[in-house]
């Protein structure tokens, strides 16, 4: 996304789910209805302590250490994986007993448990003071244990995050990012609830496995060769920072006939170049002759201003994917959600044949209208982008939920 009048905004794209007011989704349960806040027991931001893991992620039984930064004299810290109960907005189950800590000091020493590949994070209890998490990710111990990658956006998650002033969206001045800060919403991700949370809850409701990957991870593969292992590399929230190795690698992957999956939008849209810790940038891909649509299918258009709420998807080509729309009940014409926040549609660069399957019109005013699309390449590729922010946030939603259970039938197979 532009950095143009951004800066005093984007806080308020977090809540991107609700401003679609107007536009009400089909009823659901509780949490269950793509909002992660829903039916959840928040706890207060711990005004004593701040924490956050030294890497974004990290081997089973490997070492990790928890840096922190306050006053605090005594605290608990106890280990949780995301979307696998009802712990806060990362909606996680306690997969450690509490450790009990005195006169801590600037960092814990911990030992990664032989748990599976996933999200997780720390939660750090101060008595009388709240609570802040430090999430990580699990990687798997080789790649493709499973059949199927998640590479979740912790480049985004760090550009978004404005703890001390360290954001170029926060201060156009900015042109390096730290990656090991703590989150400012309490260690939680920016725009977590809204973008990743719904898609991570899916994946335990629906009993399926899958390695997890951070940018880093995705940036160490050394080739497309290694990608390939998995029949299916998705990017379930907003990746719009990448490395030219990660691009390189993925369309590489794409070219060797591997399945693409982009549950968001204004993905692969800004070059980083990183040094260890360090994030610089950024420059647009397609003003250096790689736009985006070439690899995703469609590309970034505008957000929303602040100014147009979200409104429902419209089916256009059920016929184009008629495996995506199997047992939802929608037809050419139906309607289902509500997206937007920031939208992409096809260009003259997206790959021959690629078909937009539903279409919001003239969504942010006339000519920017948002488009889900897919495409197959000769090699035997398929790539599905969302072509909305908040499509994995909604994988609980009615409908939606069961486009997000073909979708991967489909795609994680060869």
């Amino acid at each position: 996304m532009t950095l143009t009048a951004r800066i005093l905004t984007v806080l308020i794209i977090s809540v991107g789910l609700t401003s679609g007011a107007a536009h009400v989704a089909p009823a659901c349960d509780d949490d269950d209805c793509g909002n992660a806040s829903a039916g959840l027991t928040t706890r207060p931001p711990n005004d004593a302590v701040q924490a956050a893991f030294t890497k974004r992620s990290y081997l089973a039984g490997a070492p990790a250490t928890l840096q922190l930064s306050g006053t605090a004299k005594r605290l608990t810290v106890q280990v949780f994986r995301a979307g696998t109960g009802g712990d806060g907005p990362m909606q996680g189950a306690a997969i450690t007993a509490p450790r009990r800590i005195v006169r801590p000091g600037a960092s814990i020493p911990m030992t990664v448990g032989d748990w599976p590949s996933g999200l997780y994070y720390a939660r750090v209890d101060t008595p009388g003071h709240g609570s802040w998490d430090a999430p990580f990710v699990l990687r798997p111990k080789r790649l493709g244990a499973q059949r199927v990658a998640i590479v979740l956006p912790t480049n985004t998650w760090q550009a978004y995050n404005y703890e001390g002033g360290d954001s170029w969206y926060l201060n156009p001045s900015v042109h390096s990012i730290d990656l090991a800060r703590p989150y400012l919403d309490a260690g939680v991700p920016p725009h977590y609830h809204g973008y990743d949370r719904g898609f991570i809850r899916w994946l335990v409701l629906h009993r399926v496995q899958a390695d997890f990957l951070s940018d880093d991870d995705l940036d160490a593969v050394d080739r497309a060769g290694d990608l390939a292992r998995y029949n299916l590399v998705i990017f379930s929230g907003h990746e719009e920072y990448v490395t030219k190795h990660e691009f390189d690698v993925v369309q590489r992957y794409r070219d060797l006939g591997g399945n693409l999956a982009f549950l968001s939008a204004n993905d692969f849209f800004y070059a980083v170049t990183k040094h260890g810790d360090q994030m610089d940038g950024r420059t647009r891909w397609r003003d250096i002759g790689r736009p985006e649509a070439s690899l995703i299918g469609a590309q970034y258009v505008d957000w929303n201003h602040d100014e147009y709420p979200n409104r429902p998807y419209r089916v256009t080509r059920t016929t184009a994917a008629p495996w995506l729309f199997h047992g939802t009940g929608l037809r050419d014409g139906s309607t289902f959600g509500v997206y937007g926040i920031e939208i992409d549609a096809v260009a003259p660069q997206s790959p021959p044949g690629t078909k937009v399957l539903a279409r919001i019109p003239d969504e942010f005013g006339p000519g920017k209208s948002a488009e889900m699309t897919y495409y197959e390449t000769p090699n035997g590729a398929k790539v599905f982008s969302a072509g909305v922010m908040n499509f994995g946030g909604s994988a609980l939603w009615p409908q939606v939920r069961t486009m997000v259970a073909n979708l991967w039938a489909y795609l994680s197979v060869p």
